[in-house]
Order: structure tokens, then C-alpha cells, then sequence
């Protein structure tokens, strides 16, 4: 009895006793005991300097993301006006002689857009031309948004303006899809002339080289003079004169990283998708009579 008595005594000076100095670090820094009390590392425990394996894998994905990032930047400087043109013509090419649809639109805003760039690269000599193909985009633009699937295809457009009969009035889809269709055929006309020069110089070295101000004059008076009344006319032989370099002009086109041989190749492709697609939207328009409107 008197043995029990003197070691409850002891128990309670020990835990009343004040703490040494030291004595509470050494607890803090003792390793948390394990589940049998063993001292090992409890589940979802970490050392330092330990990695979690959801980090390390999110700043991998955010590196790949940032290097592919990269990578579609420098293919998307590599693509040229041209290359952009071949890869809207490519889905809607001629099978078996026939486009698979009547002309679509959505394609066709697009070739539109690109060909104001390629104007804008002639320079501001082409700004009256430019300002028609601007106004023209924007017109078939405003009744393409007020229903896509309704006007999804060119003959829509002119069919329902056909039947309100304001399909020859000079602001018209009818007459903007006319015009573009016909910028479009300066471009072809343009595009096949600077690549039949080229490709007669490496024939015959030391050959005269026709400028630009001449090449573009030449496809003007195939492709958009006939139409033009005697105004238009008078502000495109003005514009002639203040047209760059052939040899600066080609360098654009060509964009960046991109030979010349390689530029040919494109042209010669881009013309071969283009041009039955331009026929077919000639013999669309032919068929509601408006393939022989003139401007002033």
C-alpha cells in the first residue's frame, strides 16, 4: 500500500514538473510514429524536397503546351497567301468533273478575304479595287449571317433575291458574288502570267523581264476591262503606274522559308482548283442572265 502510495506521488511530480529547455524541440523534431509504431512514413506523407507526381506532371503538359504553341506559329507564318487558298479549294475539288454541291459560301468568303491581301501586297495602287472586293465581302457576309444554313450555298443567294426582284439592283449578294467571281478571274489571269514569265527566263538568260505594272495591265484586259465602264477604267490605267517591283512582289507571295520552285508548284495548283470552281459560279449567274452586267 505504502509502495503504490509513493509512485502515484512520483507520477504526479513528473508531470507537474516544469519542462527543460531543449526537451520540446527534440519532441517536435522526433519522426511521427508509423501505424504499429515503428517510425515509418504514414500514406500521403512527404519528405522534403519530395516531388508529387501530379506537379511534375503538370509542368510537363504546360511545356508540350507551350512547344506546340511554338510549332503552330512558325507553320502558320510558313503559309502563304496561296497555300491558305489551296487548302479552302481542296475539300470542294471537281469529282468526276462536278463540284459535290452548288458553290458554297463559306469557302468563298474565304478565297475573297485572301484576295485582299494579295491586293494589299500589289499596294495601294489596287485601293479603289480593293474597296469594291471590302464592300462586296461584307454585303454577302450580312445575309450569310442572318441564316448559315439557309444561304450555306451561292445560288441560294441569288435565288432569293431573284424572287424579291432586286437581284440586279447595284446593291444586290447577286452583283457582289458577279464582281468577286471576276476579281477573282484578274487574280488566275495574274497568277498564270507571272509563272509563264518566270518560267521563260530560266529557259532563255539575259531575256527581258516584263514588270509587274506590265503583267498586272495584261490581266486586267482579260479578265475585269471588259466589264468596266469608261471611269473604272480611267482609275485602274492610273493605278498601273504605281505598282512595286516584280521581284519585291514575288518575295511576299513566296512568304516565309519558301523557294521559288516551290511558289510555281502552288501557283500551278492553286489555278487548276480555282478555276472550274469560278466556272461553275460564271455558269450559275449565266443561268439568271447577270454574267454580262457592266459598271460604269
Amino acid at each position: 500500500m505504502m509502495v503504490e502510495r509513493e509512485r502515484d506521488e512520483g507520477e504526479a511530480m513528473a508531470v507537474n514538473r516544469p519542462r527543460q529547455e531543449g526537451e520540446g524541440a527534440e519532441a517536435a523534431a522526433a519522426p511521427a510514429p508509423g501505424p504499429a509504431g515503428t517510425g515509418e512514413k504514414v500514406e500521403g506523407q512527404r519528405d522534403d524536397g519530395e516531388r508529387d507526381d501530379g506537379e511534375e506532371r503538370k509542368e510537363k503538359s504546360e511545356e508540350e503546351d507551350e512547344a506546340e504553341e511554338k510549332k503552330d506559329k512558325v507553320e502558320l507564318e510558313e503559309w502563304s497567301e496561296i497555300r491558305l487558298a489551296i487548302a479552302e479549294l481542296s475539300p470542294i475539288s471537281r469529282r468526276g468533273g462536278k463540284l459535290c454541291t452548288s458553290p458554297p459560301t463559306l469557302p468563298f468568303l474565304g478565297l475573297s478575304h485572301l484576295l485582299l491581301q494579295l491586293l494589299d501586297k500589289i499596294g495601294p495602287t489596287m485601293a479603289v479595287l480593293r474597296l469594291d472586293v471590302q464592300r462586296n465581302i461584307e454585303r454577302l457576309q450580312e445575309l450569310y449571317l442572318q441564316d448559315p444554313s439557309k444561304y450555306s450555298t451561292l445560288t441560294a443567294m441569288v435565288e432569293k433575291e431573284a424572287d424579291d426582284g432586286t437581284v440586279r439592283k447595284a446593291d444586290s449578294c447577286a452583283r457582289a458574288i458577279l464582281w468577286l467571281t471576276r476579281s477573282m478571274d484578274f487574280t488566275v489571269a495574274l497568277l498564270q502570267r507571272l509563272e509563264k514569265e518566270e518560267e521563260e527566263e530560266e529557259e532563255e538568260e539575259g531575256s527581258d523581264q516584263q514588270s509587274l505594272a506590265q503583267l498586272v495591265e495584261d490581266a486586267y484586259k482579260v479578265s475585269l476591262k471588259p466589264w468596266h465602264g469608261w471611269i473604272s477604267s480611267a482609275a485602274c490605267k492610273i493605278a498601273l503606274k504605281l505598282i512595286p517591283e516584280r521581284a519585291i512582289f514575288v518575295g511576299w507571295l513566296m512568304g516565309e522559308n519558301q523557294s521559288y520552285s516551290l511558289l510555281k508548284v502552288e501557283i500551278e495548283k492553286l489555278v487548276q482548283l480555282l478555276q472550274p470552281f469560278l466556272d461553275d459560279i460564271h455558269a450559275m449567274l449565266a443561268k439568271f442572265k447577270l454574267d454580262r452586267l457592266k459598271s460604269t
